[in-house]
């Protein structure tokens, strides 16, 4: 019971768990608003606006920074950890993402051009797994924001 109580009230994990949260549910009701359908897949699955990836880690650098100061340890591993999760998201995650829609696109040409359908009934790729620099820059400036606030 002591992890349990130990997890509940470490503040810097809560300040990256409501952020992750926060991103997730804004998430969810953008794309409902762009596509007037509600997909529950958008409150944890990855990519689109804003980038729950970089407002967890933007909270949890910022609120470490407050806790344990711009010289600590912790803040450098924080800072280090931030710069690697929003490069990974903008780079090769989004480019796993763009590949996956030219592979579904050839698989859809593909399904056009056969008689038998059957031989390719293959699950498409998921397409939203990086995010472009606006979609970071909206999750970074929200972790900021809630770890400044919180």
């Amino acid at each position: 019971m002591k992890i349990i109580e130990d997890l509940v009230s470490n503040h810097i994990l809560y300040v990256a768990a409501i952020s992750w949260f926060t991103a997730q549910v804004l998430k969810t009701i953008i794309n409902l608003l762009i596509t007037k359908e509600l997909s529950f897949e958008r409150l944890v699955g990855a990519g689109g606006m804003p980038s729950a990836h970089s407002a967890l880690v933007c909270s949890l650098t910022v609120a470490t920074a407050k806790q344990c100061g711009l010289s600590s340890s912790e803040f450098a591993i924080a800072f280090v950890l931030a710069a690697i999760v929003i490069y990974d998201a903008m780079g090769v995650r989004r480019a796993a993402g763009e590949q996956a829609k030219v592979i579904n696109r050839l698989v859809d040409a593909l399904f056009k051009t056969t008689n038998n359908k059957d031989d390719f009934m293959v699950k498409r790729l998921k397409e939203l797994l990086g995010h472009t620099p606006l979609e970071v820059l909206g999750g970074s400036v929200l972790g900021i924001c809630i770890a400044l606030l919180i």
